[in-house]
């Protein structure tokens, strides 16, 4: 059997070949310049734009790219068609695609005063491009918000313990932000502390696990497990919304609105309060559990450490042939392979979190080759940790999907820690954290990049925010511009729909379709980034980021073609695969969500076309530093 140290060493291999050498010469192609003002000092406001420590930040920005989807998508992927070809696209596709993308997105927002994407590109093609860009991607940024709640929802049940171990972390973030931007702490002791009071929390939680309401059939709780229904008197939970619904129940159901309110607060409030001290306070949850992994495969694999041998289960092939296991509902290898595993490897919502909240906070230009091309390749040692504890405890049930990958990557994870003296019972809590910690840092920050997509939109300058009341009364346009524009309000836009979304019952379709506008909009900013060095200096090669996107195109226009015509109309239409009438409308709305999706990607990539043949045929007009459009 095959040891599963292998695929650490391919990955580990082909990450530090791209990081020495290829980021390098990136970071000299984009002349990146350590002494040039960066839009943090520029535009210091002390709410969004705020010069951050390189450590610092870079515990946001891998806190905030690396959610759920690197987790799902690989152990979904590898189930269904085998885990040779997942671990060779996470490989090979990560250092060459996705790190570049999100090296590239980050400076490129640098050199236009922390813009997003869609200012970019409607910097060199027109408003119209801008538009069609931003409002893409705040769509995007509502399949994100659903698909995460809705993951901290299934982990929450899973692991009650949990619950309460993330309650306890980020009261400890407020406390240190308060400690660090109000008194001045010092920073090398406030960390000592308050990371250990983080890892504390994981051993409360682990003593007082939290559940809303009583577990359903078959499932229990651990002992000791405090329902507050029970407290409360709220009874069994049929009540709530969305609780009948597939793969959902009760406590899942109460969940997903309370983790949905919490990214609206968190969203809203200034970065150093919450967003900057919790994500570097959970980034010590993520290095230890990304890197303990790692590191006890090692352990375990050379000592035999580990209560089980650390090989691949048999229960998953290395390759399940083009179209995957019947279990999965047969699926073509091309292009779906590429979709589902997603985050892994490219990432559109990273080029929102480069542009968005990153771009802001950036203390000095050279530090976005550690923060841009490092923190991807550290989401791809996450996906890569995925795989492995999908190898370790095996996945027999692919047809199971999220609700099935999700307790799996805990359960795996918990074996594989024994390897360093762990027990189980804590490990897999742990590992658990380590997830929800993921998903709750991007859910928020999605919030937050929702509201700059939306400000970009109708012309906010930079630097400048709005409360969402201002005009509310003014008229109906006036209101609802206000309300959705706003800091405060803004975050019911995304929330309403996104609630709806999960609890409508169709939340598994929901994951091709996140899938599919993720990746069109990683394939949009290698288009972006593609155009702004093309116009920056017409002698400059675009091969590493044209080819990408060229690709990424490709890739997502197919799938989303699949879904949309196999999928959706011919399997749920006109074969009467849709169960029931709310089934066959979400199957329409996915169906015409795809065509619009396939038709603005061709569209923008269209006019980035023509943009680049102009300024390459005649040389013409290209601003010698595109920072001071």
């Amino acid at each position: 059997m095959v040891q599963v140290i292998w695929l650490v060493a391919a990955v580990l291999a082909t990450f530090t070949i791209g990081y020495v050498g290829y980021s390098r010469y990136l970071a000299q192609f984009l002349e990146l310049d350590e002494e040039a003002e960066t839009p943090a000092h520029k535009y210091e406001d002390g709410q969004e734009y705020v010069p951050s420590k390189k450590p610092v930040l870079l515990g946001h920005h891998y806190s905030s790219i690396a959610g759920g989807a690197p987790i799902v998508g690989p152990i979904t992927a590898g189930a269904v068609w085998g885990w040779v070809p997942a671990l060779l696209w996470i490989a090979v596709g990560n250092p060459l695609m996705g790190s570049v993308h999100d090296f590239v997105s980050l400076s490129g927002s640098l050199r236009h005063e922390g813009k997003s994407i869609g200012y970019i590109i409607g910097e060199y093609v027109g408003e119209g491009g801008k538009n069609m860009l931003l409002w893409f991607a705040f769509l995007t940024i509502i399949l994100v918000v659903a698909v995460f709640a809705l993951v901290v929802a299934i982990v929450f049940d899973a692991f009650p313990q949990v619950s309460t171990a993330s309650f306890v972390y980020i009261v400890l973030a407020l406390a240190f932000g308060v400690y660090l931007y109000q008194f001045n702490g010092p920073f090398i002791p406030g960390t000592i502390v308050f990371v250990a009071g983080v890892f504390a929390g994981v051993w409360v939680g682990i003593q007082n696990p939290i559940a809303i309401f009583p577990a359903v059939g078959d499932a229990s709780y651990p002992a000791g497990t405090v329902v507050l229904a029970n407290v409360l008197g709220l009874g069994s939970g049929s009540w709530v919304p969305g609780s009948s619904a597939v793969a959902m129940n009760p406590n899942r159901a109460a969940w997903v609105p309370i983790v949905m309110i919490y990214a609206g607060i968190a969203s809203a409030l200034p970065v150093w309060v919450l967003l900057q001290p919790r994500d570097y306070l959970s980034s010590f949850l993520l290095y230890t559990g990304v890197g303990g992994t790692l590191l006890a495969v090692i352990v375990g694999t050379l000592l035999g450490t580990a209560t089980q041998p650390l090989v691949i289960d048999s229960s998953l092939g290395a390759f399940n042939g083009f179209w995957g296991v019947e279990a999965a509902g047969l699926a073509p290898l091309f292009p779906l392979l590429f979709i589902t595993i997603a985050c892994g490897t490219i990432s559109g919502f990273h080029s929102l979190v480069s542009s968005g909240t990153t771009a802001k906070q950036l203390d000095k230009e050279t530090d976005a080759r550690l923060i841009g091309y490092g923190g991807m390749l550290g989401e791809g040692l996450l996906a890569s940790v995925a795989l492995i504890t999908l190898a370790v405890a095996g996945f027999a049930d692919p047809a199971g999907g999220i609700g099935a990958a999700l307790p799996n990557f805990a359960t795996g994870g918990g074996i594989i820690l024994t390897s360093l003296g762990l027990p189980q019972s804590f490990g897999a809590p742990f590992m658990a954290l380590v997830l929800v910690s993921f998903l709750l840092t991007s859910t928020d920050t999605a919030v937050r990049l929702g509201r700059y997509m939306m400000e970009e939109i109708v012309g906010i300058e930079a630097g400048k925010t709005a409360s969402g009341f201002e005009e509310v009364g003014n008229g109906l346009r006036s209101t609802l511009g206000s309300l959705g524009r706003g800091r405060y309000t803004n975050p019911l836009v995304q929330a309403i729909p996104a609630y709806l979304m999960v609890i409508s019952g169709e939340w598994l379709t929901l994951w091709a379709l996140f899938g599919g506008a993720n990746q069109l909009l990683a394939a949009l900013a290698l288009l972006t980034a593609t155009v702004w060095i093309a116009n920056w200096d017409d002698s400059k090669q675009l091969y590493s980021t044209g080819v990408p996107m060229a690709i990424m195109t490709t890739i997502t226009v197919i799938g989303l073609a699949w879904l949309a015509f196999y999928t959706n109309l011919y399997q749920n239409i006109i074969q009467g695969g849709a169960s029931d009438g709310a089934a066959l409308a979400s199957s329409v709305v996915q169906m015409i969500l795809a065509i619009v999706l396939i038709s603005l990607a061709l569209a923008l990539v269209k006019k980035g076309y023509d943009n680049i043949s102009t300024v390459r045929d005649t040389g013409g007009p290209a601003p010698a530093e595109p920072s001071d459009d």
